[in-house]
């Protein structure tokens, strides 16, 4: 019954399993970073400039709305819930924050903005769900990180990251805040990774 109320209130609205008529406003949710704000200046040494690029690698995420699991191989979407953009957008903004703000790069940018770069990162979101197969449920979050040479057109290295955590309330704002605690999880890795990596290439001359 709990799984069966639970997809009605993904599905459908809170009304469906209180008995209630009324509709619910569809809530837009922002994903953050909860990893503490910091500004750095670059540092001295730091000549390597980066363009961040992310997409879903399965078109099912490529969408605003929260996704659920009902079942292990299922995936539905929420309703009445969804972030304020697709969470490869998301994910690609809280990277560029976190890696500007470490101040191992020259700059920081989307590839979206056309700038030139001496290295590219691409993100690739495989899983963005809230698993409610099992108690008590979870978001699960995979991340796919590709650093290239961005002058050579070659793969400089590659990495998946995998993070989870638990969710308080199961509805679509305890996922949601469940997802900045799995995000920031995977950004407290996929961070010095990149800097790690980035760092054994000789930056351009001149």
């Amino acid at each position: 019954m709990r799984r069966v109320c639970f997809a009605l209130l993904a599905t459908t609205s809170v009304a469906g399993c209180l008995g209630g008529a009324s509709v619910p406003p569809r809530t837009y949710y922002v994903l953050q970073d909860l990893a503490p704000a910091k500004a750095v200046s670059p540092e001295a040494s730091a000549r390597r400039s980066l363009v961040v690029a992310g997409t879903a690698v399965d078109a099912f995420y490529d969408t605003e709305s929260l996704v659920f699991s009902p079942e292990p191989s299922q995936r539905a979407y929420y309703q009445f819930a969804s972030w304020t953009d697709r969470p490869a957008n998301l994910v690609v903004r809280l990277a560029e924050r976190r890696l500007e703000a470490g101040g191992g790069f020259s700059s920081v940018a989307s590839l979206t903005t056309g700038v030139r770069a001496d290295l590219l990162l691409n993100l690739g979101v495989i899983d963005f769900y809230h698993d409610v197969t099992i108690k008590p449920t979870v978001v699960r979050v995979q991340i796919s990180g590709e650093l290239i040479d961005w002058r050579s057109r070659s793969l400089l290295a590659r990495r998946t990251f995998d993070a989870s955590a638990a969710v308080q309330t199961d509805d679509a704002k305890g996922a949601a805040d469940a997802f900045n605690h799995a995000v920031t999880e995977a950004m407290n890795a996929l961070v010095p990774w990149v800097e790690i990596e980035a760092a054994s290439v000789a930056p351009a001359s001149g």
